[in-house]
């Protein structure tokens, strides 16, 4: 994903633009969703009856490479995140139950972007990350799940990180959501980082999120943590009026070479209509 590393480096600049989510239910102004109608399933898509899954969807129930038809892999080998490191194909592998990420210690990652485009709709994967090998570095992979503008066009499009986390395995979920902004000013966003975290993010957890017209919330293992909407002014649009986005599975370097090696699994895939 072609971002620019000036947003990373702003964000701890940007307590003004920031805004952290309760543990369940995040800032917002959308109107309040319905009562969920199975409150103890532990996927959004259960809980809220989001109904049956959709093209782009993967079970990942194969082995090789992930199935060319739902998903577009980097390159042998591709620039990394901000040209840190390289993303390369043959770091996303299938091993017949789940796809697996790897992050080398040369910077070498992976890299997916589903090729299921739309305006408004949900997504929810099963995902676990972990550092392997010796802790020799402090250079820690950050694991992501992004609704990323199908344009191309950042920050003037938007972008959804409904999972970022700067290390594998963290005790704690954190999302970073983008208003569509002027290119020309700081990055516009809103953060939350889940506050009654249970397990940490070494072990399986359903990560979920909902865009509609109204708002964009986030989901843990069913349940809301994060909520948005609004917000529109002189420099940004709303932040849920990305034009168009689609899914992107990352493993971002942040360093360059010496990185702390990680693993980034995902079980499986899931998009759902709004309707």
């Amino acid at each position: 994903m072609p971002v620019s590393a000036r947003r990373r480096v702003v964000v701890l600049a940007l307590a003004a633009l920031t805004a952290v989510a309760p543990a369940l239910v995040g800032a917002g102004n959308a109107t309040a969703a319905p009562a969920a109608p199975n409150p103890t399933a532990t996927t959004a898509a259960e809980r809220y009856g989001w109904g049956r899954p959709t093209t782009g969807s993967d079970e990942f129930s194969y082995t090789g490479a992930p199935d060319p038809t739902r998903w577009t892999r980097a390159g042998e080998c591709w620039p990394g995140h901000a040209g840190n490191g390289r993303r390369c194909a043959s770091r996303s592998t299938v091993d017949g139950a789940k796809m697996v990420m790897t992050g080398l210690a040369n910077g070498d990652s992976g890299w997916l972007a589903s090729r299921a485009e739309r305006r408004y709709g949900r997504w929810e994967a099963r995902v676990r990350s972990s550092a392997t090998g010796s802790p020799t570095s402090s250079r820690t992979y950050h694991p992501l799940l992004i609704v990323w503008p199908t344009s191309n066009r950042w920050p003037q499009d938007g972008e959804y990180d409904f999972l970022e986390n700067s290390r594998p395995g963290a005790p704690c979920t954190e999302s970073f959501t983008h208003y569509p902004h002027n290119a020309r000013v700081a990055v516009q966003q809103r953060s939350a980082r889940e506050t009654d975290c249970g397990a940490p993010l070494s072990q399986w957890h359903n990560i979920a999120v909902e865009w509609t017209p109204a708002f964009v919330r986030g989901f843990v293992d069913g349940k809301e943590w994060f909520r948005f909407s609004g917000g529109a002014n002189g420099v940004r649009r709303n932040i849920q009026d990305m034009p168009r986005g689609h899914l992107t599975i990352q493993l971002d370097n942040f360093f360059g070479s010496r990185m702390q090696p990680a693993r980034y699994e995902v079980d499986w895939v899931r998009l759902y209509d709004l309707n």
